[in-house]
């Protein structure tokens, strides 16, 4: 499956918003019951903090769908 590429213009982004960005969630609540139930990973391995700081380069993958955090140079 390809993976989609997500722009922000800050270096870093929690958890819980790029969810909702990248389309990954529908909304904060959607984000937290995908988090809380285990479904998201970063970077291949399962992250249960919707807190968790992700930078340039993470892949957060929900499901068969997956999302690249790129950073605006």
């Amino acid at each position: 499956m390809r993976i989609r590429e997500v722009e922000i213009t800050d270096d870093m982004i929690r958890l819980g918003q790029f969810l909702k960005l990248a389309g990954l969630a529908d909304n904060g609540a959607h984000a937290r019951e995908l988090v809380e139930a285990e479904e998201v990973m970063v970077n291949g391995r399962p992250e249960t903090r919707r807190g968790a700081q992700l930078k340039h380069g993470d892949v957060v993958a929900v499901g068969p769908e997956k999302a690249r955090l790129v950073t605006a140079r």
